[in-house]
């Protein structure tokens, strides 16, 4: 994963009500959940909601399908497993060099 892409996603996570969507996400798994449920639940006001979720689309962290007249939200695990990957390869790697 390039650098640009993680620190992208980590801004757009680093904004609280961003991170709480996004937590929400994870939460309701591979299903996604409908962007009314997310806004009812958090309580935040429709246009504000869609300008954190396009924000955290457009990191490439979450996707949108649309079923109806209903739009989910579905977080990506594999985008987010590659930011926590980038985080924790080169975990302790001084440690075990001071050690040799």
């Amino acid at each position: 994963m390039q650098i640009e892409s993680v620190a992208k996603a980590l801004k757009e996570l680093g904004h609280p009500t961003r991170l709480l969507i996004f937590k929400r996400l994870v939460k309701s798994g591979h299903q996604g959940i409908a962007v009314g449920q997310v806004q009812q639940e958090l309580d935040i006001p429709g246009s504000t909601l869609s300008h954190h979720i396009s924000s955290l689309a457009s990191a490439g962290l979450i996707k949108q399908r649309r079923e109806g007249r209903t739009l989910f939200c579905v977080a990506q695990f594999a985008e987010l497993n590659q930011v926590i990957a980038f985080l924790q390869d080169e975990c302790c790697l001084d440690e075990s060099e001071a050690v040799s």
